[in-house]
């Protein structure tokens, strides 16, 4: 329909000009004396349209001739700007290919051609990262460097990484020292540092930003949840003989956080080591209260001071929720023996090894057969818990 709309267009523009000229009698007269030249007017007209056109199209190629020096220039820097783009493009993806030596060539073939120069350097140092050329990837650190004003972040989100990977935690911390002076605070950040502060074991930092992590939705509570537990025992055996610091520290611990039974059990075992006996069984018992734990109550036993009696009892109320906890009924026997209470002790010994033999309480009623004088029923007590030594204890 085009073609026949162009043709239908030229055969009208044809009568036209037919119609126009075909019966047009007129002529031009051009006096330049002493000559004189008569032409028709339509011979005039053509010659003149002809004219118009030629001298176009010579000022065009005039033009175009005079601005052929830019042009080429023009031509060349796109070509030279299509190159380093490819160079960079061929570099992330070879980077990812895992081609580190054809990377490191393209992204710096496209940092010469002056193509995103931050990012070709960040590329060029990952590259001879992986190549473990750290002098080179020193080289191409400090080249991003002087684009600070571009990517800035993004350099010293790379420093991080890459110093992380390459063990220099202490360095890779700086990096994210000089983004957090900057008020950047990225969740991705907050994981280096993470990791970073965790192999360093600065425990008080691994909680601060595991807690910031949680806050932002970096990280879920099940996540965190074993890095906080982590972080305070670490804290707590770092104050291990302190018995006021070990208060202090536990007290401080958020409610949310405190009840878990292994803090629980790490907090008592510091806390009797460091001849704080009653703060030990608080935590036992508020932990306890909270969620049964067996291994917890075990160390019921090894709280020393305070009013035995009330442990005692407290330790029977237990019993009650808890009729066939063997170490449970370990432990009531060991309160009682100490307490000189001789009859419970023997039954809750023999209870205990009702509910499961083991070699603990076979030792513990050897003991207190000792202590008796009825040396025959201690010697076989010894004898009894000598053949359950290849099993795994009560404790273990």
């Amino acid at each position: 329909m085009r073609t026949l709309f162009w043709l239908l267009t030229l055969f009208a523009l044809a009568v036209g000009v037919s119609l126009a000229f075909g019966d047009n009698n007129g002529y031009v007269l051009i006096a330049l004396p002493p000559w004189r030249a008569e032409v028709s007017l339509n011979f005039f007209v053509v010659v003149l349209v002809l004219g118009f056109v030629l001298g176009y199209v010579l000022l065009r190629f005039l033009v175009h001739t005079l601005h052929l020096p830019r042009t080429v220039r023009v031509y060349r820097a796109r070509r030279r700007h299509e190159m380093a783009n490819r160079a960079l493009h061929d570099a992330m993806l070879q980077l990812y290919e895992g081609r580190y030596g054809h990377a490191l060539k393209n992204a710096a073939r496209a940092h010469a051609a002056g193509e995103a120069q931050a990012l070709s350097a960040l590329l060029a140092a990952r590259a001879a990262h992986f190549l473990r050329d750290a002098v080179r990837e020193k080289e191409w650190l400090d080249q991003a460097a002087e684009h600070d004003a571009e990517a800035q972040s993004a350099r010293l989100m790379t420093e991080a990484e890459l110093h992380i990977e390459a063990r220099r935690f202490e360095t890779a911390l700086a990096a994210l020292g000089a983004m957090q002076e900057k008020g950047r605070r990225q969740i991705a950040a907050l994981r280096l540092a993470l990791r970073a502060h965790r192999e360093l074991g600065h425990w008080e930092d691994v909680l601060r930003v595991a807690r910031q992590l949680e806050r932002a939705q970096g990280m879920t509570q099940e996540g965190a949840a074993p890095l906080k537990l982590r972080a305070h025992q670490e804290a707590l055996r770092a104050r291990a003989g302190d018995a006021p610091a070990l208060a202090a520290y536990w007290q401080a611990i958020p409610a949310q956080e405190r009840y878990v039974p292994q803090l629980a059990a790490t907090a008592a075992r510091v806390l009797i080591d460091a001849g704080d006996g009653p703060l030990a069984q608080r935590v036992i018992e508020s932990q306890l209260e909270e969620a049964w734990d067996s291994e917890l109550a075990e160390l019921y036993a090894d709280c020393h001071g305070g009013d035995m009696l009330a442990r005692i009892a407290s330790a029977e109320k237990w019993l009650v929720r808890q009729p066939h906890d063997a170490r449970l009924l370990l432990v009531l026997g060991r309160l009682c023996r100490v307490q000189q209470l001789w009859g419970k002790a023997q039954s809750y010994f023999e209870a205990s090894l009702a509910v499961k033999p083991n070699q603990d309480a076979h030792a513990e009623l050897a003991a207190l057969f000792d202590q008796l004088g009825r040396h025959e029923e201690a010697n076989q007590s010894y004898r009894n818990a000598a053949a359950l030594c290849v099993r795994p204890s009560l404790s273990a």
